[in-house]
C-alpha cells in the first residue's frame, strides 16, 4: 500500500492520495512491511519515530514525491521576540513547546567531552543557520568574533537562555545584528531528533530524498547510548539516501550504539576505570546482549549530503558493522567549534568491521575520517579529502590549539585496514596511532603524523597501554585483545606530493615533537617509518628461537615490519630507508590545486607527465595478512581484491600508474563525477 503525506492536507486524512495524511508520523503508524509512503513538499515539524520494522523482501519505504522538496526539522519558527535594547531580542517561550527534555536546559555532556564552556543543545537559526551560544546577557550585548570559528564573522550572531521557573518559561535573547527577528525565518530548536526509532531492532527502512535539519542532538561517544538526528536505533539494513541532512547539534546519522541503563555513558559515572577499560567492558556486553551480524548492522548511507553538524556527519560505535558508506559529501563539520572533544569528524566510527566507504566527498571539517578501535575489514577506496588540516591562516593565529586536524586518523585497531585510490590533500594526510593498515594507489599531498605515538592513555608516570579487541574475520565475535606494537604498515603505488603549508605551522611541529599523541608531523612521505624493520631483518629475531620458557626477550614487543613499493616521491616528500628502489624526483616541481568551479572540484597539475612506467598490480596475495587478526586484505565476503579499478571506476588494467588515476588527461580532472 502507498500512504501520501501533505502538510497542507487537512487534519483528518486517511492516508490516500485524494486525503493525504497531515503528519509523517501518522503515516508511520499505519505503514507495514513492504508498503511506502510518499511525503508531498513542505515542512514537517516532528520528529518521526517509525513503530515498525520491515522485512528484508519487504522494506518500508519514506520517499520525498520529489526530491530535497520534503523537509523534516526538529526546530520551531518563534516570531514573538521582543526589542530588548539595541540589537538584542528577547522570546519567552513556555518549556511547554519542549517534548521530553528542554535543549536550552540541558547542558552538551558526555564522556570525552571536553567542557570549554556550558553548552546547551538548544539552538537559535537564522535562515537555517545556527547562531552562537554565549555564557552571558553581556556577551550578547556586545559579541566577541570567534578567533576559533570558520565563520567568524557570523560568530558575531550570538544567544543566551536563562530559565524563567516561575514561568515556567526558557527566555531566550539574541543578537540578530540589526535585523528584526520577527520578519526573518528564526527558529529554534525543540526535538531531540527528526527521524529515529524510539525502539530497538526497527529494522529494513528506506529513507529517501529528505531534507532533514536542526535536531537538539546530544554527545554521542562511543561509551554511551548514540543518538542522532536520523538513524536506525540498533537495528538492521536501513537505507538512508539522497538526504540533505544538516544542523544537527551533535551527530547527523547515528548508526551507534544502543541505550544500556547501566553502562551509560560509563567512564565518567563509574570514574575508577579509565575510559579504554570502560569501553572494553561494553563491547563484551554487547556480545553477550545480541550484537550479531545477524542482527545488527547493514545499513547503507548514499548520496547523501551532511554538513553543519557540531560533533560529526555519521557517527556510530558497533552498529555501522557490515555497512556501506557511498558517494556522500560530507563537509564543513564542526566549524563553529564549539564543541570539543574525542568523538569529532566527518566521519567518527568504532568498530567498522567490514565496512566500505567509497567514492565519497570530505572536506572543510576539523577532521575527515576517523578510524577508531576495530576498524577489521575496514575499506576506504575511491575518497577525496581536502581542507580538513585549518584551511586559514586566522584559524591557526587564533590561538586554537585543539585540533589542526587530518583527512584521516586511524587509532588503535590492528586491520586490516585498507585505503586505495583516494586522494589525500590536506596539510596532514593520515595521522597513523595503528597497525595493520595498507595503503595502495593513493595520492597524498599531506604528511603522516602520530607514527608510532598515541597509542597510550596519557598517564604521566605508569604505564597505560590501550589494548584493543580484534575479532574472527567477518564476525563480531571477539578473537582476543592487544596493545599496539605499531608497523604492520603497506605503501604500494601511492604518490607522495609535499606541499606548501603556513609557516605558523611550523612553531606546531617545535612545541609537539615530543607529545605522547601526535607529532606534527609535515614533512610528506612514508620517512616516519625510518628505524621500522622490514619484514627479513623482524624474522631474524625469531631465528632458533622454539618458544624456550625464562628468556627474557623484546621480540614480542618489537615495532613490526613495515612494507613498501612502487611508490614517488616529490618536491621533497621522503621515503622510508628501507624502501627498495623508490621512484624519487628531486628536479621537477609538482603543482596540485584543488578548485571548485560552478559545484565541481577539479584538480589541477602537472603530475601525470611526470610520472615513471606503470608500475606492478597488487592484490590481496601480494598484501598479506593483518599481524594480529591473521586476517587478509579482502572484500567482506572474503574474495580477493584486484586494485585494477580506479577512482573513476575506469579500468588501470595489469600495468596500472602509480597513483590513484590511469589516465590522468591533459587538462584538469574533475573529481566529482561519481559524487552524483
Amino acid at each position: 500500500m502507498i500512504y501520501y503525506v501533505s502538510a497542507e492536507a487537512a487534519a483528518k486524512g486517511d492516508g490516500s492520495r485524494k486525503k493525504p495524511f497531515q503528519k509523517i508520523q501518522q503515516a508511520a503508524d499505519a505503514a507495514a512491511p513492504g508498503d511506502e509512503v510518499v511525503v508531498l513538499p513542505g515542512v514537517y515539524r516532528e520528529a518521526v519515530n517509525p513503530p515498525r520494522a520491515g522485512r528484508p523482501d519487504a522494506r518500508i519505504t519514506y520517499r520525498a514525491y520529489e526530491k530535497g522538496t520534503a523537509v523534516i526539522t526538529g526546530a520551531e519558527r518563534i516570531r514573538t521576540w521582543e526589542k530588548a535594547g539595541g540589537d538584542v531580542w528577547r522570546a519567552e517561550i513556555p518549556n511547554s513547546l519542549f517534548p521530553g527534555r528542554n535543549p536550552f536546559a540541558t547542558p552538551v555532556s558526555g564522556d570525552w567531552f571536553i567542557i570549554h564552556y556550558p553548552a546547551h543543545l538548544g539552538d537559535v537559526f537564522l535562515d537555517g543557520k545556527s547562531l552562537y551560544e554565549v555564557t552571558s546577557l553581556d556577551g550578547v550585548r556586545e559579541p566577541v568574533k570567534s578567533a576559533e570559528s570558520w565563520d567568524p564573522e557570523f560568530s558575531l550572531y550570538v544567544w543566551y537562555a536563562e530559565q524563567d521557573a516561575e514561568q515556567d518559561a526558557t527566555v531566550i535573547f539574541a543578537n540578530f545584528r540589526g535585523l528584526d527577528p520577527n520578519e526573518e525565518n528564526v527558529e529554534i530548536s525543540v526535538r531531540k531528533t527528526c527521524f529515529y526509532p524510539e525502539a530497538e531492532g526497527v529494522g529494513y527502512i528506506t529513507l529517501s530524498g529528505f531534507v532533514i535539519r536542526q535536531a537538539a542532538t546530544q554527545w554521542a561517544p562511543p561509551t554511551a547510548y548514540q543518538e542522532g538526528m536520523v538513524g536506525p536505533h540498533w537495528s538492521k539494513g536501513w537505507i538512508i539516501e539522497d538526504c540533505e541532512i544538516s544542523e544537527s547539534k551533535c551527530v547527523g546519522i547515528s548508526l551507534g550504539k544502543y541505550y544500556q541503563p547501566e553502562d551509560d555513558n560509563r567512564w565518567g559515572c563509574l570514574k575508577y576505570k579509565d575510559g579504554a577499560q570502560t569501553q572494553r567492558d561494553i563491547v563484551l556486553s554487547a556480545l553477550r546482549e545480541g550484537w550479531t551480524k545477524e542482527r545488527i548492522g547493514s545499513h547503507i548511507v548514499r548520496r547523501c549530503d551532511i554538513h553543519d553538524c557540531g560533533q560529526a556527519g555519521i557517527a556510530g560505535f558497533m552498529g555501522c558493522a557490515f555497512s556501506v558508506i557511498e558517494d556522500c559529501h560530507i563537509h564543513h563539520i564542526n566549524n563553529k567549534q564549539n564543541l570539543a572533544g574525542a568523538e569529532i569528524a566527518g566521519i567518527k566510527l568504532h568498530a567498522a568491521i567490514d565496512v566500505v566507504l567509497r567514492r565519497c566527498h570530505i572536506h572543510h571539517s576539523t577532521r575527515g575520517l576517523w578510524l577508531d578501535w576495530m576498524a577489521q575489514g575496514t575499506r576506504v577506496t575511491g575518497c577525496l579529502f581536502h581542507d580538513n588540516t585549518l584551511p586559514w591562516p586566522h584559524l591557526m593565529h587564533g590561538g586554537t590549539e585543539r585540533a589542526y586536524g587530518e583527512d584521516i586518523w586511524i587509532e588503535v585497531t590492528h586491520g586490516p585496514t585498507l585505503v586505495d585510490h583516494c586522494l589525500l590533500l590536506s596539510t596532514r594526510s593520515v595521522r597513523l596511532s595503528a597497525q595493520g593498515t595498507a595503503f595502495v594507489h593513493n595520492l597524498f599531498g599531506g604528511s603522516l603524523c602520530a607514527v608510532g605515538r598515541g597509542t597510550e592513555n596519557g598517564a604521566p608516570t605508569l604505564n597505560s597501554v590501550r589494548y584493543t579487541p580484534y575479532h574472527l574475520p567477518h564476525s563480531t565475535e571477539v578473537a582476543g585483545f592487544m596493545t599496539i606494537l605499531h608497523g604492520d604498515v603497506r605503501f604500494y603505488n601511492n604518490i607522495f606530493v609535499q606541499q606548501a603549508f603556513d609557516p605558523f605551522l611550523v612553531t606546531y611541529v617545535e612545541k609537539y615533537r615530543d607529545f605522547q599523541w601526535d607529532d606534527g608531523n609535515l614533512t610528506a612521505g612514508t620517512w616516519p617509518f625510518d628505524g621500522y624493520p622490514d619484514r627479513e631483518e623482524w624474522e631474524r629475531q625469531f631465528e632458533g628461537y622454539c618458544g624456550e620458557g625464562g628468556v627474557r626477550t623484546d621480540r614480542y614487543y618489537s615495532h613490526l615490519p613495515v612494507y613498501c613499493g612502487g611508490n614517488a616521491y616529490y618536491n621533497g616528500a621522503r621515503p622510508w630507508e628501507k624502501e627498495r628502489e623508490p621512484y624519487t624526483d628531486s628536479a621537477s616541481r609538482v603543482e596540485l590545486k584543488l578548485e571548485e568551479e560552478d559545484g565541481k572540484w577539479l584538480l589541477r597539475t602537472n603530475l601525470g607527465g611526470l610520472l615513471p612506467g606503470p608500475a606492478e598490480p597488487v592484490d590481496t596475495e601480494l598484501l598479506g595478512e593483518a599481524f594480529e587478526p591473521e586476517q587478509k586484505y579482502e572484500n567482506p565476503d572474503g574474495s580477493p581484491i584486484v586494485f585494477d579499478t580506479d577512482y573513476f571506476g575506469l579500468s588501470s588494467g595489469d600495468r596500472p600508474l602509480m597513483g590513484p588515476f590511469s589516465d590522468w588527461g591533459d587538462g584538469p580532472l574533475s573529481l566529482t563525477t561519481t559524487l552524483t
